[in-house]
């Protein structure tokens, strides 16, 4: 079951501007900074708010460490602007089998390392009215990391 929206992607060219933007605009703060290698990006979490599930909201700014990751191709075609969206879910090994039994493709055979420790996996867009979406299992959140 999905239990939240748990991020929306944001692929910037500049990530430190991206980031001062959002907080003199809206007042976010960076809860947590990472560089993902195998995506090939360095992003920021901006935490929106808390959830009834224990989990949390957030906006996840990307920028492309690589020119040949998956966020610097799609910036190339796309420009800046909203890359994905992200659902919660308990399970996601759970949750990509029962979305997969409805026909729609599922990216990794297997989820994968996310954001903070998550384990994720994508939907296919063409399968999903042209939206990439990302299903995340979060790991458990003590403190924010910098």
């Amino acid at each position: 079951m999905l239990t939240r929206i748990d991020h929306i992607g944001i692929a910037c060219h500049d990530l430190d501007a991206t980031v001062e933007f959002y907080r003199a605009t809206y007042g976010f703060e960076v809860f947590h900074t990472e560089v993902n290698e195998e995506q090939g990006v360095r992003e920021a979490m901006l935490k929106i708010n808390e959830t009834s599930d224990g989990g949390a909201s957030y906006l996840q700014l990307l920028e492309p460490t690589r020119e040949d990751s998956t966020v610097a191709k799609w910036l190339a075609k796309n420009g800046e602007g909203v890359h994905h969206i992200a659902f919660g879910t308990a399970d996601v090994d759970a949750e990509a089998a029962d979305i997969r039994d409805k026909g729609v493709r599922v990216l990794y055979e297997e989820p994968r390392r996310g954001s903070m420790g998550s384990r994720i996996t994508f939907l296919h867009p063409k399968d999903c009215h042209g939206v990439l979406t990302e299903l995340v299992t979060s790991a458990p959140v003590e403190s924010p990391e910098h």
